[in-house]
């Protein structure tokens, strides 16, 4: 009998604990705009690279892998324009990846930081202006493939005009880009 009443007892304060204690960070307020593509189907890429044009001072990107010929062209053409360019990505996928882009983005002159701490630097991440109000975070499932947006089945969100949760992808992505090697020397440490 004690040990229901005190099995009751911890489980009334498990309940209790707010929904967000040390699972996630504190919710933020929701704000701006949402735009969403599912591919097959829709057109994913061409999302993107529309957000791309718009970007007026900083494109901070975080991809596992780079493929697709139209981001890699918008992004060099963003370069081009003046608009800061930074890109990380998964190092071994950057080995591995037959079809990586990301020695094209490098020979543009756009800076690439190599991701290898994690087992997979997964994350598929752009940030366009995320310092200005109407800044832009592009994230989802969506790598930035081909296959992404011909053969797989996959999600993307375009989430602008919420500056905090723009500022805490770009913390984010500071953080990764502190531990991350350059590229292309950081291919054969």
């Amino acid at each position: 009998m004690r040990v229901r009443i005190f099995a009751s007892l911890l489980l009334s304060l498990f309940l209790a604990l707010p929904a967000a204690s040390g699972w996630a960070r504190d919710p933020l307020p929701a704000s701006g705009s949402v735009e969403f593509a599912f591919t097959p189907g829709d057109d994913a890429e061409g999302a993107i690279v529309h957000a791309l044009g718009e970007a007026r001072q900083a494109v901070y990107v975080q991809a596992y892998l780079f493929t697709s010929r139209a981001l890699a062209h918008a992004l060099i053409d963003a370069w081009q324009r003046g608009v800061k360019v930074d890109v990380l990505t998964d190092r071994e996928m950057v080995t591995k990846g037959e079809n990586s882009l990301i020695p094209l983005l490098a020979e543009a002159g756009i800076p690439v930081g190599l991701e290898t701490r994690y087992a997979a630097a997964h994350n598929k991440i752009i940030l366009i202006d995320p310092q200005e109000a109407a800044g832009a975070v592009i994230t989802g499932s969506y790598n930035f493939t081909y296959s992404a947006q011909a053969r797989n089945a996959e999600n993307l969100l375009i989430l602008r005009g919420n500056p905090e949760l723009a500022r805490a992808y770009l913390d984010n992505w500071q953080h990764h880009r502190s531990e991350a090697l350059p590229y292309p020397s950081g291919m054969t440490e």
